[in-house]
């Protein structure tokens, strides 16, 4: 599939097509069985960041929720910036922020939260100590959203409530807790280590064993409801453009997604109809094809290609003056043109 032009609607514009789909319809039996069948969701990523960014964070959630078509809104994780700390009291007031969103919310995550505590000014916290609090705080009630209640098949029996998976007509999405830092490989250095130790490494272990699984049983379910798309997604860039160079140099710097792009490799090339990866973690609003014949990251992971992966990155941190709109065409699109998508920018 072609990379899309990415277009910009106003949030204000978005309110305004929302009031005008509101009023009574005149189309035919036909295209309203076809729209009725065709939805939106909402992506944002690396929000709210510093002091600035929490303070304008009600007004951003107040934009997403006056665009009344989403049918469900994701954060991709990083709920705040990598030199703050990691309080409960943080957790709880985005929380508190999270409870507004008028849509069902599905959250992962980000690195920034639990991975990166060990540092200093974040608190030198146990990074796995904060991962089980993200968990108390956000994901209390296993198979719901949050917002308004969307239900939602997790992994809680495995102690990972945050991985999901549901379907929307013949789109089946898995959204998965896989981490930047090579997915939470990098040594505690604020606690004093220069190595992975025991418990880190059982967690990874754990935490990307069940992603692997849940991968395959996304793929497996979209075979068998013969699903139109599979849309993955993560926190964690797994194609981070700012780290291809020393990746290159030495890939054992990326070690940690190695078996879950293993995963994504396979299933793609076994799954006759589109995949999408949307991330966050770099910031930077991409649209790309990261394992396409050439690439060099085939090399990176020692992978063949997968040509049918399209990925986007969402916009983050500094950038994150909009949320990301995706449209799901009705039944009667398929190929290439299932999935489309645009930058909506926030009111302020």
């Amino acid at each position: 599939m072609p990379s899309k032009t990415i277009k910009t609607t106003t949030a204000a514009a978005v309110l305004a097509l929302g009031l005008l789909a509101s009023q009574p319809a005149t189309a035919t039996a036909a295209d309203d069985a076809a729209d009725s069948q065709a939805f939106t969701f909402g992506v944002i990523g690396d929000i709210p960041y510093g002091e600035a960014e929490i303070a304008t964070f009600p007004a951003r959630i107040r934009d997403i929720n006056a665009d009344s078509a989403l049918k469900f809104v994701t954060h991709v994780g990083d709920i705040k910036n990598g030199s703050s700390v990691c309080s409960d009291e943080y957790f709880e007031n985005i929380r508190a922020q999270f409870d507004t969103f008028e849509h069902p919310l599905v959250f992962t995550p980000g690195d920034n939260e639990w991975v990166d505590c060990h540092r200093t000014n974040n608190g030198a916290y146990n990074p796995l100590e904060r991962l089980d609090k993200l968990r108390e705080v956000f994901f209390d009630e296993p198979g719901k959203t949050l917002g308004a209640t969307m239900p939602v098949k997790t992994q809680a029996d495995l102690g990972l409530p945050e991985n999901v998976r549901f379907a929307q007509n013949r789109v089946a999405f898995s959204v998965l807790n896989i981490q930047g830092s090579n997915n939470s490989l990098q040594p505690w250095t604020g606690l004093g280590e220069t190595t992975a130790t025991p418990e880190q490494l059982a967690e990874v272990e754990h935490r990307t064993d069940a992603v692997v699984a849940q991968i395959r049983g996304t793929f497996a379910d979209a075979e068998r409801r013969n699903d139109r798309a599979v849309v993955l997604m993560t926190q964690a860039d797994m194609f981070d453009p700012s780290l291809l160079a020393a990746a290159t140099a030495d890939p054992d710097t990326m070690s940690g997604f190695r078996e879950i792009v293993q995963a994504i490799i396979h299933e793609t090339n076994r799954f006759d109809a589109p995949v999408y990866l949307v991330n966050g973690d770099s910031h930077v609003f991409a649209e790309n094809r990261p394992l396409a014949e050439g690439s060099p990251w085939l090399d990176i992971y020692g992978q063949p290609a997968a040509d049918d992966l399209q990925r986007i990155t969402v916009d983050g941190s500094a950038n994150a003056t909009n949320y990301a709109r995706f449209t799901v065409a009705g039944n009667s699109a398929d190929g290439a043109d299932i999935l489309d998508w645009e930058k909506v920018p926030f009111s302020q």
